[in-house]
């Protein structure tokens, strides 16, 4: 393990070491205009939700690292307090990064990336009519984090009014993250995306009291078989399976076969126990992979 301090790090340095770690970030697409109504489009990663009720979200524009400058959507915001995030899509990544381009104050990043911009129902900027989601704000503060170059400015905004493109719901008005296909930052000129092979579900313990690691037998959790995963799956069931049923799946076939094919092999039985826990968990069969691990010789 590799300690840096931030104190011995140049401020780029220390910028390359975070946008590396924290990732991926969600991408605020920020439409401002200036009091003589100049518009200006650009994305940010430093960025997210932060409360439903009020909606809140902030994103960040800092100030330049290399020569402290501010940028024109941070000069907007706090002479017309008011934005419209956008959430990018994949089929808009590129058109996004050209926004990203350090163009004159004036020059307008709608017309010089190609999109539509289309009048907002509740404030000044316009919003981007390619966009499948495009969330119109008041900027409720601007925070200044400090005044050297890399410093943040947090922009405070509550949403206003939410538009979404039909085509990226499901069929029970929820969000489909595969219709969206947002795009995230990550560090240097990195970005992802949603594909069916990048997206899992994990059940979450918001009701349930889930035993916890702590609660698994020093035998399993100490498995080097079974990773950290694994373990958090199988800490996350609100009680293991009656004595009965684990007698009742010791009966079956398979764990008949091992326990004669092991009977001289007790590392080997224990072993095969927690390949097959393994293959449960994996495949979302938490109960039976108990089964397979609560299993006595």
């Amino acid at each position: 393990m590799k300690t840096f301090y931030p104190k011995d790090l140049s401020t780029a340095e220390v910028q390359n070491l975070l946008q590396g770690a924290v990732t991926p970030r969600p991408i605020a697409f920020a439409s401002t205009v200036d009091k003589a109504g100049n518009v200006n489009l650009s994305p940010f990663s430093f960025f997210n939700m932060f409360s439903a009720n009020p909606p809140i979200l902030i994103f960040s524009p800092s100030r330049r690292v290399r020569d402290n400058s501010t940028k024109h959507t941070l000069e907007n915001v706090l002479e017309v307090p008011e934005v419209v995030i956008h959430i990018v899509g994949f089929d808009r990544v590129e058109q996004m990064s050209l926004a990203s381009t350090e163009y004159p104050k004036g020059v307008n990043e709608f017309e010089k990336a190609g999109l539509t911009p289309v009048k907002s129902d509740l404030i000044a900027p316009p919003r981007v009519k390619e966009a499948a989601v495009a969330l119109e704000c008041k900027v409720n503060e601007v925070k200044s984090l400090g005044i050297e170059g890399g410093a943040g400015n947090l922009v405070i905004c509550e949403v206003v009014a939410i538009h979404i493109n039909e085509s990226v719901l499901d069929e029970k008005g929820a969000i489909d993250p595969f219709r969206l296909s947002p795009v995230a930052r990550l560090g240097g000129s990195w970005y992802s995306r949603i594909t069916p092979d990048s997206l899992f579900q994990i059940p979450k313990p918001l009701t349930n009291l889930g035993i916890g690691v702590d609660q698994i037998p020093g035998e399993i959790r100490n498995s080097p078989i079974l990773t950290g995963n694994n373990l958090g799956r199988l800490g996350n069931v609100m009680e293991l399976p009656t004595v009965d049923e684990v007698i009742e799946f010791s009966n079956s076939e398979e764990i008949r076969e091992m326990r004669i094919r092991f009977k001289n092999d007790p590392e080997s039985w224990i072993d095969h126990l927690h390949l097959r826990a393994k293959e449960e968990l994996e495949s979302g069969n938490v109960s039976t992979a108990w089964k397979y691990l609560l299993q006595k010789q």
